[in-house]
């Protein structure tokens, strides 16, 4: 280990980092990752499957139909703090002027789904809620919201905070993840499985919460929650460097590990194992009354998704077959074998899953090596200027061309025609996915072995007031899942409601 003592090495043991791939990973801050070669954006005639009516109610019903066979997960990374969302709060609470969404805060104060525990606390304390709110210069509405003396919502998880405003309740986004998933991803028996992945400081939290609450929303929806957790394990952080790619070290003079950020969870991923997993951020929740068109494509792409597996299924079988009479002899060309249903399997492969042969006319064993992967549904919604990420297709270092999920940041913004592919997108990535991850033979996809190690970041950071380097690993639905089967679906622009700031709560609490 060219970077690393003895000591260092007894460190990595200590935590549980493999040394050879730190050293692997630590080399990328050398190399850099490599941009995202797009060569042609994803539309509605090429890349991307459009519902129309006849298809949502048909694969609606087929969901409808089977979900009851199936082993049915809903995963929710729900590790991210909130903090980011008040942003124009904490410069509230830091100058002495307040901007002008400060002032609106205080405005429409009563509209958030928080504000009874808000008022409620402050009053505890012995102020008057009313004189706060007349006095123009108070910071009082800040800081009981944010810091530790009240609510510590700038501190906490986004699953935890008070969303959404009913007649008679409030609900936190974690409630509203379990009303979707007892209204579209229950399993047989009326079971419902979720797993959140959390911050290890915040796992008590999220467990105190759920016991308060889950009695209730079982008898509701007439459904048994089964909750399960995961933390983003140490093992997966990556190590910090100088800026002259140095290891980073910190006062005692041990190395830096930082989490490797949302890409380390298909290792949480990995763990659940189920016929279908449906993915999506904790903060992309609508209140119940606005949920329709969600759970219509929910259901209908896990319907699309289910037709598309057994497809897969049946004909890799065949394929699989056809090797067994080619043992010992020369790989054929897919067209040189006489049967008609193996052209059908190319057009299916092609059309269908949307897999590009480097070849025109690949041999069977080529199809059978791409069709042998793990599969996911994406849905898509128009872009509407929203930053982040979009589906494109994109030529990886092998020559092979996908359809990819590209973040701004794997960009290269010097290069005008790559720069062009972004900007000039017709769709966005909304994080809403439904996994499939079982081989033909019903055995798990060991879904570490499908990621585009070349598909990270680095990025600038602090630490103890010294600048370094901090690298992120492949992310989950881009760089961690590029070598999946990947089916790109329009879903409306209605489900998908993240909040990114405190003032997105305003919108969705309109009309209730």
């Amino acid at each position: 280990m060219s970077h690393f003592t003895p000591h260092d090495l007894a460190f990595m043991a200590q935590r549980g980092s493999d040394p050879q791939e730190v050293e692997k990973q630590f080399d990328f801050f050398k190399t850099g990752f490599d941009f995202a070669n797009i060569q042609r954006n994803v539309t509605s005639k090429d890349g991307i499957f459009q519902f129309n009516e006849v298809d949502v109610k048909h694969w609606e019903d087929v969901y409808e139909k089977t979900f009851h066979e199936y082993d049915i997960v809903k995963f929710v990374p729900a590790s991210g703090a909130a903090s980011r969302m008040f942003k124009d709060l904490y410069e509230a609470i830091q100058t002495e002027k307040f901007n002008d969404k400060a002032k609106l805060y205080v405005k429409k104060i009563k509209d958030f789904a928080f504000y009874n525990d808000l008022k409620e606390r402050i009053e505890k304390d012995g102020y008057g809620f009313e004189e706060i709110l007349k006095d123009e210069d108070s910071k009082i509405l800040f800081e009981y919201l944010l810091e530790e003396k009240g609510l510590n919502y700038g501190n906490l998880p986004k699953g935890l905070l008070k969303f959404h405003k009913y007649g008679d309740e409030n609900r936190t986004a974690l409630e509203e993840h379990l009303v979707e998933s007892a209204l579209y991803a229950k399993s047989k028996d009326h079971v419902c499985k979720l797993h959140f992945t959390v911050s290890p400081n915040h796992l008590e939290k999220f467990i105190g919460l759920i016991a308060q609450i889950k009695e209730k929303y079982e008898e509701r929806f007439g459904v048994t929650y089964q909750i399960t957790y995961s933390i983003q394990e140490p093992s997966t952080d990556t190590l910090a460097a100088e800026l002259d790619n140095t290891p980073f070290r910190d006062h005692t003079g041990n190395l830096l590990f930082r989490p490797g950020g949302h890409g380390a969870l298909i290792n949480n991923l990995n763990r659940i194992h189920a016929d279908l997993v449906f993915v999506k951020n904790i903060d992309n929740v609508i209140t119940e009354d606005k949920l329709n068109p969600t759970l219509t494509y929910k259901k209908a792409m896990a319907g699309y998704l289910i037709y598309l597996k057994k497809k897969r299924d049946e004909y890799q079988l065949m394929l699989m077959a056809v090797v067994e009479k080619l043992s010992g002899k020369p790989a054929m060309a897919i067209d040189n074998i006489p049967d008609n249903e193996l052209q059908e399997i190319v057009r299916f492969a092609k059309e269908e899953l949307r897999i590009q042969f480097k070849n025109e006319n690949p041999t069977v064993e080529e199809i059978l090596k791409k069709l042998q992967r793990p599969m996911r549904i994406c849905g898509v919604v128009k872009n509407e200027g929203e930053p982040g990420g979009g589906p494109f297709w994109v030529t990886n270092r092998n020559g092979e061309t996908s359809l990819q999920i590209v973040e701004s940041s794997q960009i290269d913004m010097n290069n005008p025609l790559q720069k062009n592919f972004m900007t000039s997108a017709s769709h966005f990535n909304p994080v809403d996915m439904i996994c499939c991850y079982k081989d033909v033979n019903g055995n798990f996809f060991n879904l570490n072995n499908y990621v585009d190690s070349y598909t990270g970041f680095i990025s600038e950071k602090s630490y103890e007031g010294r600048t370094l380097k901090a690298m992120e690993l492949p992310g989950l639905w881009n760089g961690a899942m590029a070598d999946w089967i990947t089916i790109f679906a329009e879903v409306p622009l209605g489900t998908f409601n993240p909040v990114k700031t405190v003032f997105d709560l305003l919108k969705r609490n309109e009309n209730i």
